[in-house]
């Protein structure tokens, strides 16, 4: 039938409205929706209507009232589905008050197929970290936060013949006569700065990019670019005699390859001792050493790992470092078992087993806590080492000592740290069987090693509190400088700690 057609039927001539199902917009969803109930209204009220123009004024009428009343209902009704509701609002972290990395560094990671899962990175005073987005319960399976692909990564093997993955160096190129030219033996943080600073002048590498967020030479706390006054600072006559002859080390090869009359793209490199001893600085602190195998290969290599090198250290590290040959990544992955708040940070051991002068001779850092720090005693003096160790409740071997905290009050619990841990692997021992310890002579030999700790103490030129009294009144110091008086305050607070650990031992010795 005709649109709009006549019909004639005893002599009465009708005017055919065709019967359109009416069409509403649903205020909750940007789509339109029929309703068939609307719809049979609408004709009922056609049929029976004897008049065309009232028939077509019912239908409108009975439409705009269905449209009504499925807006308001729509309107009124709250949304059942979560991406509809409101979120909650989070409380405030500690990672809160930290500056939010700029959006650049996750993209420039993202479109090379770099992958992280409930994890943010913010910049503080020292430096990036990566934090916690969310809550983690503790699983039976590690948890992978972080993936990496091997082609981003700067690596070059331990033992010759140097190989790169990936081959980033062109056959003949005159950089890797500098490469193998070096000792295969100590000389892989000259060989990875060679590499990275290649990487920086390669066209469309990526590492041209991720250089923007590296720290700068003013940002960096390697003891390579601190100055003689710095290193007199440390108050420790071998570490910063040490620190001279690497310094001395590295000046000498640059000068050795970077002469005169080398190559144009050899010199732009480094045009410069200070921008070649940054580089090895920043080799030495983001260097991980790792087995990885690539298809039937299995290779030691000195790898610079983007966005993994942004983890920061902790003697006791909620996630840890894994490589998985099959797609070639390096993977970070949480600890099986371990419990994540929202802004904790994720961090990794960088060295177990190492001491502070070690810690800062390669990193440029030192802790209080470190428990596998060193205190070196001259006296005859010893202590019974099970009752120390029943004392604070330390489990394990000496090479795997812990705080077992379940039977401990709370005043131990408060007390007990890596200084602890530290000062029963370094303090002067006994144990003779089933010999049981005479308190009197415990008390005496523990007053006896208190008093060389206070001759120690005695010998640095300034105490403990002082040295923070001077950190407080430098916040714009240089990072060098603030990393030298931070190590010997924290040598000071160690030396500290073991005297108090002395006297409760002195205390609990009966019990």
């Amino acid at each position: 039938m005709l649109k709009n057609s006549f019909l004639l039927c005893s002599g009465v001539c009708y005017l055919h409205v065709p019967v359109q199902q009416p069409i509403f917009i649903c205020k909750k969803r940007n789509r339109s929706i029929k309703s068939a109930a609307a719809a049979a209204v609408a004709y009922n009220a056609i049929s029976s209507s004897a008049a065309a123009a009232v028939a077509y004024n019912a239908t409108s009428s009975s439409a705009a009232a269905a449209a009504s009343t499925l807006e308001i209902s729509s309107a009124s009704s709250p949304s059942s589905f979560p991406l509809f509701q409101t979120p909650s609002s989070l409380q405030p972290t500690p990672a809160s008050e930290l500056e939010p990395a700029d959006p650049d560094f996750y993209k420039i990671g993202y479109v090379r197929s770099v992958r992280a899962y409930g994890i943010e990175f913010r910049e503080g005073p020292d430096g990036f970290g990566v934090y916690a987005s969310k809550d983690v319960e503790p699983l039976r399976r590690a948890r992978v936060i972080m993936e990496i692909p091997l082609e981003l990564m700067l690596t070059i093997s331990q033992k010759t013949p140097w190989m790169f993955f990936p081959d980033i160096i062109p056959v003949g190129h005159p950089i890797f006569d500098i490469i193998n030219s070096t000792n295969p033996e100590i000389d892989w943080d000259l060989r990875l700065a060679c590499l990275l600073l290649y990487a920086f002048d390669c066209k469309d590498n990526f590492w041209t990019l991720y250089g923007d967020f590296l720290p700068s030479a003013d940002e960096c706390t390697s003891l390579l670019l601190a100055t003689e006054e710095d290193l007199l600072e440390l108050q420790d006559h071998n570490l910063a005699s040490t620190m001279r002859e690497h310094r001395q080390r590295a000046l000498e090869f640059w000068e050795k390859n970077w002469h005169s009359a080398v190559p144009l793209k050899i010199k732009r490199l480094a045009r410069d001792p200070e921008r070649f001893i940054w580089a090895v600085s920043i080799a030495q602190s983001r260097c991980i050493n790792m087995q990885t195998r690539i298809g039937a290969l299995v290779q030691d290599l000195n790898m610079l790992v983007p966005y993994a090198d942004m983890l920061n250290h902790s003697f006791q590290p909620n996630c840890f470092f894994h490589w998985r040959f099959k797609d070639r990544m390096l993977e970070v992955m949480i600890n099986a078992g371990q419990r994540i708040r929202r802004g904790d940070e994720m961090t990794v051991n960088y060295m177990s087993g190492w001491k502070n002068n070690l810690f800062m001779q390669r990193y440029g850092f030192s802790s209080p806590v470190n428990p596998w720090d060193v205190i070196q005693f001259s006296g005859g003096a010893r202590i019974h080492l099970d009752s120390f160790l029943s004392v604070f409740n330390i489990s394990g071997l000496p090479e795997e000592y812990y705080h077992n905290t379940g039977r401990l009050s709370n005043n131990g619990y408060n007390f007990v740290d890596g200084a602890v841990l530290a000062a029963a692997r370094t303090l002067p021992t006994w144990s003779d069987g089933d010999v049981p310890p005479i308190p009197s002579i415990e008390r005496k030999a523990a007053k006896e090693l208190q008093e060389e700790c206070q001759l120690m103490l005695a010998e640095y030129p300034t105490t403990a509190k002082e040295d923070q009294q001077i950190l407080d009144s430098m916040p714009e110091a240089r990072r060098t400088l603030e990393a030298a008086i931070k190590y010997r305050l924290h040598r000071k607070l160690l030396i500290e700690k073991v005297i108090q650990a002395l006297d409760v031992y002195q205390e609990q010795i009966l019990f």
